[in-house]
C-alpha cells in the first residue's frame, strides 16, 4: 500500500474516495468475487471455494488499510488541527466568538492557537478575511484581503488585540460575513452559547447560501456548555457542513473528520471478523464456505455492530415463570445472616463470658481484680472494646465453625446465582412495579445488539412475576414504548421485545429527560404504592451535571418506597473506536463514581459489569463482606483454640501443693483440673504497688511487701520473698511528681511464669501542646451556595489551618517565677534552646520544626489559589452582577424606572446572561418582573427554564424602556403572591418612593404567612441610604446583598495574585466589597495572606535560630579541643 503523505491536504472526504475500502475494492463482496462456485458431493450444496494464499492477501490489504486509517487519524490530531480542525476551502472566512474569554489565562492560549492556526493552515490560502464578535461584531477589514507577508502580520496582531465582549450575537455577525461573495470557506469558533436559537440561525444561513457553494466549518473552543455544543453540531449538519469540538483538559475531542475515518476503520476490523467466521472449512490449500453463510455476511456487513447476534436473537421470548420473589441481599442477609442464624461469635461466646471482678479490701485500702478466673480462663477482647473472661469449650467451638464453613459455602451459592443469566446484567429485579430505563444515544451503535439481548434475557427471566412494567428508551430525546405503566402479561412482553428490535440509536444522553418522565407520569401516583424500582441501562455519563440528577432523585425518592437502581456496561475496547464521543466525556472509573453517587442518592443499588465480566455489584459486596466476617470469626476461634492449648502445655503435673502433712492431690483430667494454684503474690503484689507509686502512693516497696498478709488465715500462700530492685525504681523522679488524672487498674499474671500484665480501663487525658498541620482537600467544581454556607466548610477555621492553634499551644508561653533566694523573677533554664517570639504582647515559645512550617506554607497556598478561584467565579458572567441564584424557584424583580435609563441597555444584556447561564442551566423554576410606577411580570406564575420559555424570557426583556418612579412595595407585594416561589432578586438603583420602614414592616407581615427569602442587589454607588435601605431589606429576610461595585479591581487583583505569588501582604489588595459574599470571602483571603507572612516570618526567625545553635555548638567544641 503507497503511502499518501503527499495529498494530506485533502479533506478527508476526498481522501476517503480514494481511500475507502468500497474504493480501494476491499469489500466481502470483491473477496467472494475472486472465488469459484462448487458443488458439494453430500449435501447437494453450492459452495464458493476461495485459495488460501488469495484469503490471506486480502487479510493483509485489509489490516493494512487500518493501520493507514490510524495514521490519518493521529494526523488530524496534532499542531492545529487538534484544536480546530483541518480547514478546508481556499477564501477562507474566519468568525470568531469572544464572549467566552473571561480571565486572562484562557484569553492568552486562546490567542496562542488561533496564531498557530494563521501559521500552520490559513498562510496557505488565497483569501483571509477575519471577524470577532461578541454582542458587537469587529471586522479587520472591510473585505477579504489576498494572503501576503503584510496580511498575515495584521491577522496576526489583530488576534494579539482581541478582548472579551459581552453577549453572542451569531446571528449578527452572520449576516456580515455572509454578503462576502468571494469566501468560499467559512470558519466559525464559538466559546459560549450564541443568544439566538438553532432554527433562526439555521433558517437565515440556510436562505444566504441557497445556489452557493461555501464550506461551513464550525468549531467549539473549549466550551463547557452542552447547550453550544449541541447547537455547533447541529448547525453544521444543517449547513452540510463538518464541525471540531476541542476541551483543553485532556478529554477526547470530538470532530466529523474523525469519525469517518473511525467509521471507516470500524468496517475494515467488521470485515476481518467476518471472514474468519464465513471462511473456516478447509480443503487441501483452498477455503469453502456455504453460499447462504456468505450471503448472510454481506447483507449484515453494514449494521455495526461488535457482538454477533445470538442464536434466535429476533425470535419470540421464552418466557420462565420465577418460582421465587426476588430479594436484595441486603434483605437476605436479614434472614440467611450470621446475626439472623445466631451465629455472631458473641453471642455464642456470651454463655461461657465473664467480665473481670474487682472488689475493695480493707487491708490494702483500695479495690483488687480478681485473678482466679484470669488464670483458669483465656483473655479475649469483646466487641466493644473491653476484655473478658472466656471459658473454652472446644466441642462448642468446632461446632461452631462448622455451621460458619456451611454458611460460607450458602454465600458461595448466592454469589454464582447473581452472576448468571440476566442477573449478571441487571441484577436482582426485586420490586413489584419497575420501570427500565435504556441508554440507546449514538454512542451505543455499536452495541446495539447487546442491549437488545440484555433487554431479551430480563423480559424472559424476572418479568413476569410483576405488576406492571413499562421501558422508556433515550437519547437526546425519550422514547417511551406505552404511556403509562402495563400489567407484566405474557402478550404485553412479547410485544415489548418486538418494539425493542425496532429500536435505533440517536443523539446523546439525556438522561434527566427520561427520569422526570419516568418519576412524573409513570409513577405520579408513587405515594399510594409500595415496592417500586427505576433500573437503568447505559454505557456512560449523562449529559447533565452530577449535583443536578442526585439532587433530583432524592427529592423525587424521599419519603416513598422508591429506588433507582444503574446497571452500568462497560463497552470493549474495540467495540469504543468507533469514534463517536458523546456529549460529556468519562473515563469508565469516572463514571462509576457519578453513578455510585446518583445511586446513593436514590437509595438504590449499582451493579458494573462487562464482557469479562462482572466488574462491581452492591449485591455481591454485601455476601462478600459477610463472607468476610466469617473468616474473621473463624481466625479468632483457632486464637482461642490455640490459647487453650498453650495454657495446657505450660500446666505443671503438681498442679497443687498442700499444707505441711497433707497428702498431694494429682489431678485425673488435664484439662480441667480439680483444684487451681494459688496465685503468687510476691510480682502481683509489687506491680500493683509500683502501678500504685506511680499515682502518687507510698514510694517503699520492701516495707509495702512485708506488710502484705492474707485476707483469710486458711489461705495456702508461699512465703514471701522481696524483690532487690524493681525495673526502672532508680529513674523515679525526686520532686514531687504532678498530680495525674485518677485512672481505674486491672492487674493479673499472663500465660508464662511470674510475668505481670495490665489493663488501663480509663486512660487519662493528655494535653496535646501543639497539633499537626493538616492536608487539606478543597473541591474542584464551584458549588452553588452562598459564601457563608462554603467558608463553613472551608474556611480557615474549618480547615484546622489557623497559626496559632497550629504554633503555639498551652505550654508555649513564656512565664517568669519569683526565686525566694535570689529576690527576683528567673526564666526556666530550657527556655534559651526554643526560639522566643511576641505574638499580641505576649512572649512565646516557638516549638516546630522548618519541615511543618514549609508544609504549613503549601498548603495555606493552597487554600489562597482556591480562594482566588472561587472570587473570580463569582466576579465572572452573570454572577458580576447578579449574584448566584441559589433557591429553585425565584422572581427576578427588575427596576425600570426613570433613573435606570443610562444602564437599562447593560443591564438586560445581564439579564439574558442570567437566564441561560444560571436559570436554564440549573433548571430554575423562574418569573420576571419589572416595576417602575406600575408593575408587569411576564408571567402569571413560576414557569420551568426550557428553551422555548427561555427564548420568550429574552425577547420579553429586549422590550424593556425607563420610566417613571420607583414603587418598590407594589412589586414585592405582587412577587410574593406568586406560588411556590422561594426567594425574591431584586435589583434596584436608588431609594423607593415611600417609606423605607413603612416597606421593611409591610414585608415582615407578608413573610409570617410564608417564609421567603430577598436578596437585594444594588445597582448604585453613591447612594448610601438607598444601599443601607437593601441591606436591611436582605438582612431583616434572610436574603443576600449584593453590589457590583470594584469588580474590574477586584478582577485586576485575583488575577495579580495568582500570577505574582502572595509574597507581599499588603500589594495587591482587593476593593472593598460591600455585597455578602464577595466581602465574607475577601475578608477570609485577607486573613490567610495574615496567617502566610506570619509563618514566612517564623520561618526565617527559625532558620537564623537554627544557624546561631549551630555557630555556638562549633565554638564550645573548638574551645574544649
Amino acid at each position: 500500500m503507497k503511502k499518501i503523505l503527499s495529498k494530506k491536504v485533502q479533506s478527508t472526504e476526498e481522501w476517503l474516495r480514494s481511500y475507502s475500502l468500497e474504493s480501494l475494492q476491499l469489500t466481502l463482496e470483491h473477496l467472494v468475487n475472486e472465488g469459484t462456485i462448487i458443488l458439494d458431493s453430500r449435501s447437494g450444496v453450492e459452495e464458493i471455494e476461495l485459495a488460501e494464499e488469495a484469503v490471506t492477501s486480502f487479510e493483509a490489504r485489509v489490516s493494512e488499510v487500518i493501520e493507514l486509517y490510524q495514521q490519518r487519524i493521529q494526523w488530524l490530531l496534532k499542531d492545529s488541527r487538534k484544536v480546530f480542525g483541518l480547514v478546508k476551502g481556499t477564501k477562507v472566512g474566519l468568525v470568531v466568538d469572544v464572549s467566552g474569554l473571561s480571565d486572562r489565562p484562557r484569553l492568552e492560549g486562546f490567542q496562542k492557537d488561533l496564531l498557530f492556526l494563521i501559521d500552520e493552515q490559513l498562510c496557505y490560502k488565497k483569501q483571509l478575511y477575519c471577524l470577532s464578535f461578541g454582542t458587537e461584531i469587529s471586522p479587520l477589514w472591510e473585505s477579504p484581503r489576498n494572503v501576503g507577508v503584510h496580511v498575515l502580520g495584521e491577522a496576526r496582531q489583530w488576534v494579539q488585540q482581541l478582548a472579551p465582549a459581552r453577549g453572542c450575537n451569531l446571528l449578527k455577525a452572520l449576516k456580515h460575513v455572509l454578503t462576502m461573495k468571494e469566501l468560499n470557506s467559512l470558519v466559525i469558533i464559538m466559546q459560549s452559547c450564541p443568544d439566538q436559537s438553532l432554527e433562526i440561525l439555521a433558517d437565515y444561513a440556510q436562505q444566504c447560501m441557497l445556489g452557493r457553494k461555501l464550506l461551513v466549518h464550525a468549531v467549539t473552543y473549549d466550551c463547557g456548555s452542552p447547550a453550544a455544543i449541541a447547537t455547533v453540531k447541529n448547525l453544521a449538519e444543517v449547513l452540510s457542513g463538518c464541525y471540531h469540538c476541542y476541551t483543553s483538559k485532556g478529554e477526547n475531542s470530538d470532530s466529523s473528520d474523525v469519525n469517518l475515518l473511525l467509521q471507516e476503520s470500524h468496517k475494515a476490523k467488521d470485515l476481518l471478523r467476518s471472514i474468519k467466521q464465513t471462511f473456516q472449512r478447509h480443503v487441501g490449500v483452498s477455503l469453502i464456505s456455504g453460499i447462504a453463510d456468505v450471503s448472510t455476511e454481506v447483507a449484515n456487513a453494514a449494521i455495526p455492530c461488535f457482538l454477533p447476534k445470538p442464536p434466535k436473537h429476533e425470535g419470540p421470548l421464552i418466557i420462565q415463570t420465577p418460582h421465587f420473589l426476588a430479594r436484595t441481599s441486603t434483605d437476605w442477609l436479614k434472614t440467611n445472616g450470621l446475626k439472623a442464624r445466631k451465629l455472631n461469635l458473641y453471642q455464642v461466646l456470651a454463655p461461657n463470658a465473664f467480665s473481670p471482678v474487682e472488689e475493695f479490701v480493707p487491708i490494702l485500702q483500695k479495690t483488687v481484680s480478681s485473678t482466679l478466673h484470669e488464670k483458669a480462663m483465656t483473655q479475649f477482647e469483646w466487641h466493644d472494646g473491653t476484655v473478658k473472661n472466656i471459658h473454652v469449650d472446644l466441642p462448642i467451638l468446632y461446632k461452631y465453625q462448622k455451621l460458619l464453613a456451611k454458611m460460607v459455602r450458602i454465600y458461595e451459592k448466592r454469589i454464582n446465582w447473581l452472576s448468571v443469566a440476566s442477573r449478571r446484567i441487571w441484577g436482582s429485579v426485586c420490586e413489584r412495579r419497575v420501570v427500565i430505563l435504556v441508554d440507546i444515544s449514538v454512542t451505543n451503535s455499536m452495541c446495539i445488539i447487546h442491549i437488545q439481548h440484555s433487554l431479551r434475557l430480563l423480559l424472559e427471566e424476572q418479568m413476569s412475576n410483576k405488576d406492571c412494567f413499562n421501558i422508556i428508551a433515550f437519547g437526546s430525546h425519550i422514547v417511551p414504548w406505552q404511556l403509562e405503566l402495563v400489567p407484566s402479561q405474557p402478550e404485553n412482553l412479547q410485544k415489548a421485545w418486538r418494539w425493542v428490535l425496532r429500536l435505533q440509536c440517536s443523539g446523546s444522553r439525556n438522561f434527566m429527560s427520561a427520569l422526570r418522565r419516568a418519576v412524573e407520569v409513570d409513577f405520579k401516583e408513587k405515594d399510594k404504592h409500595k415496592s417500586q424500582g427505576l433500573y437503568l441501562l447505559t454505557t456512560g455519563i449523562p449529559d447533565q451535571e452530577t449535583h443536578t440528577v442526585s439532587a433530583y432523585v432524592a427529592e423525587a425518592c424521599r419519603g416513598f418506597d422508591l429506588h433507582l437502581h444503574v446497571c452500568l456496561f462497560s463497552v470493549m475496547e474495540d467495540a469504543d473506536s468507533c469514534g463517536i464521543i458523546p456529549a460529556r466525556y468519562a473515563t469508565p472509573t469516572e463514571t462509576a463514581i457519578v453513578f455510585k453517587e446518583i445511586v446513593q442518592a436514590a437509595n438504590g443499588r449499582f451493579h458494573w459489569f462487562g464482557e469479562a465480566g462482572i466488574f462491581e455489584s452492591d449485591d455481591i459486596t454485601v455476601i462478600v463482606s459477610e463472607m468476610e466476617k466469617a473468616k474473621n470469626y473463624s481466625q479468632k476461634c483457632a486464637f482461642l483454640v490455640e490459647s487453650l492449648k498453650q495454657r495446657s502445655g505450660n500446666q505443671p503435673a503438681n498442679s497443687f501443693i498442700a499444707e505441711a502433712g497433707a497428702t498431694t492431690v494429682v489431678t485425673k483430667e488435664k484439662r480441667r483440673p480439680q483444684k487451681l494454684p494459688s496465685p503468687k503474690p510476691t510480682a502481683l503484689s509489687l506491680a500493683r504497688m509500683h502501678i500504685k507509686d506511680k499515682h502518687g502512693a507510698e514510694k517503699n516497696t520492701s516495707i509495702r511487701v512485708a506488710a502484705w498478709r492474707p485476707t483469710s488465715a486458711k489461705a495456702e500462700i508461699p512465703p514471701v520473698q522481696a524483690i532487690k530492685q524493681w525495673p526502672q525504681a532508680e529513674k523515679r523522679r525526686k520532686y514531687k511528681p504532678r498530680k495525674q488524672p485518677e485512672c481505674s487498674v486491672s492487674v493479673f499474671y499472663t500465660d508464662k511464669g511470674r510475668n505481670v500484665g495490665t489493663v488501663y480501663r480509663n486512660y487519662p487525658k493528655t494535653v496535646c501542646i501543639r497539633k499537626h498541620v493538616p492536608s487539606v482537600r478543597l473541591p474542584q467544581k464551584e458549588e452553588i451556595c452562598s459564601s457563608k454556607e462554603w467558608l463553613t466548610k472551608y474556611s480557615i477555621k474549618k480547615l484546622k489551618l489557623e497559626l496559632p492553634r497550629l504554633m503555639f499551644g498551652p505550654g508555649c508561653t513564656h512565664q517568669k517565677k519569683i526565686v525566694k533566694s535570689l529576690h527576683k523573677k528567673v526564666s526556666a533554664k530550657y527556655c534559651t534552646i526554643f526560639p522566643s517570639v511576641e505574638i499580641n504582647g505576649v512572649v512565646r515559645h516557638l516549638q516546630v520544626q522548618s519541615k511543618e512550617l514549609e508544609i504549613y506554607i503549601e498548603q495555606m497556598e493552597k487554600v489562597l489559589l482556591r480562594y482566588l478561584q472561587r472570587i473570580q467565579w463569582l466576579l465572572s458572567g452573570s454572577r458580576r452582577l447578579f449574584g448566584t441564584i441559589l433557591e429553585a424557584n425565584v422572581c427576578v424583580l427588575i427596576d425600570t424606572s426613570g433613573s435606570m435609563d443610562p444602564y437599562l441597555p447593560h443591564i438586560t444584556k445581564e439579564l439574558t446572561s442570567l437566564i441561560w447561564e444560571q436559570l436554564r442551566k440549573n433548571e430554575v423554576r423562574f418569573n420576571l418582573l419589572r416595576f417602575a410606577e406600575n408593575t408587569e411580570s411576564w408571567r402569571e406564575h413560576l414557569v420551568e427554564a426550557t428553551d422555548k420559555t427561555c427564548h420568550d424570557a429574552v425577547q420579553w426583556v429586549s422590550k424593556f424602556h425607563a420610566h417613571g418612579n420607583t414603587h418598590i412595595l407594589m412589586a414585592l407585594q405582587k412577587a410574593l403572591s406568586f406560588q411556590d416561589v422561594e426567594a425574591l432578586y431584586i435589583l434596584t438603583d436608588g431609594k423607593p418612593d415611600t417609606s423605607c420602614n413603612l416597606i421593611l414592616k409591610e414585608i415582615e407581615r407578608l413573610r409570617k404567612q410564608q417564609d421567603i427569602k430577598i436578596h437585594t442587589i444594588s445597582f448604585s454607588y453613591v447612594d448610601r441610604e438607598a444601599n443601607e435601605f437593601l441591606k436591611k431589606l436582605a438582612s431583616q429576610t434572610g436574603g443576600r446583598y449584593h453590589c457590583s461595585f470594584g469588580d474590574v479591581d477586584g478582577q485586576l487583583a485575583a488575577h495579580r495574585m495568582l500570577t505574582e505569588g502572595f509574597d507581599d501582604e499588603d500589594d495587591p489588595v482587593f476593593p472593598y466589597f460591600e455585597g455578602d459574599d464577595l466581602k465574607k470571602l475577601t475578608e477570609e483571603v485577607a486573613k490567610a495572606r495574615s496567617f502566610l507572612k506570619q509563618a514566612k516570618s517564623l520561618r526565617v526567625l527559625l532558620q537564623k535560630w537554627n544557624i546561631n545553635q549551630k555557630d555556638n555548638s562549633v565554638f564550645k567544641n573548638s574551645a574544649q579541643d
